[in-house]
């Protein structure tokens, strides 16, 4: 099958790769992406398929093929640098919430209960409309930072 990303790398890329990979002084992933782009170079003579390279470089085969895709796509750099991630999530308790956690859960716990679950502490932050909706994962988290007791 012919591959439809065909790396053809130039002598100065070549060389980059090289030295990036011989000085051995950046992370571990983007050394493994410069060793696939190194083994792909098609400009070098030897015509490897994904399998040879993944199975040289102990890594899979869709690596392979995605960094290959990346490098003719978007060009050297972003084949070797991971991507800024687009989807970051908000959270959800800021430092005011935060605080009326702690102070709900330092206090006094409902009636009938000797003290706080989690449970209790998220659906109160709700029905004190601190935020819309809390789940007891984040409760705890926010309380292991903050390292409070809940009685």
């Amino acid at each position: 099958m012919r591959k439809k990303y065909r790396v053809v790398l130039s002598g100065d890329e070549r060389e980059e790769l090289k030295s990036l990979v011989s000085r051995g002084k950046c992370a571990a992933r983007k050394q493994t992406r410069a060793r696939v782009l190194l083994m792909c170079d098609e400009s070098a003579g030897e015509r490897r398929t994904d399998t040879e390279v993944a199975d040289a470089l102990s890594v899979g085969r869709a690596t392979v093929e995605r960094v290959r895709r990346r490098c003719v796509e978007e060009g050297l750099e972003s084949a070797l640098n991971p991507r800024k991630q687009l989807r970051r999530r908000s959270k959800v308790l800021d430092g005011e919430a935060e605080a009326r956690l702690v102070a709900i859960a330092c206090g006094e716990p409902p009636e009938g209960r000797a003290r706080w679950t989690l449970r209790l502490l998220a659906d109160r932050l709700v029905e004190l409309e601190v935020v819309e909706s809390v789940g007891t994962e984040t409760v705890r988290q926010t309380l292991k930072k903050t390292a409070s007791s809940r009685g």
